[in-house]
């Protein structure tokens, strides 16, 4: 997967997308994001409407509650942060 995916790294051992879709759950809008692998991202701001996302409660990120592609240690089947 990794070899054919621009946006795919390996991951503790496994392969994982980095790039995931955040929706605004005030407005709906849409933005593609690059996760970070060495943090877990807890503040989102939407440039659109300006509101500060927080991940929701028992998600670890806001990849994790508004991305189409859970964060890089979910993925790999770890935990997060």
């Amino acid at each position: 997967m990794v070899s054919n995916c621009k946006t795919c790294i390996v991951f503790n051992g496994k392969s994982v997308e980095l790039k995931s879709t955040l929706t605004c759950p005030n407005c709906g809008h849409k933005k593609d994001e690059m996760m970070p692998t060495d943090a877990c991202q807890f503040f989102y701001e939407c440039e659109n409407c300006n509101t500060v996302l927080r991940p929701k409660q028992g998600d670890c990120c806001v990849f994790c509650s508004y991305g189409n592609i859970k964060c890089p240690p979910i993925q790999a089947g770890d935990k997060c942060c």
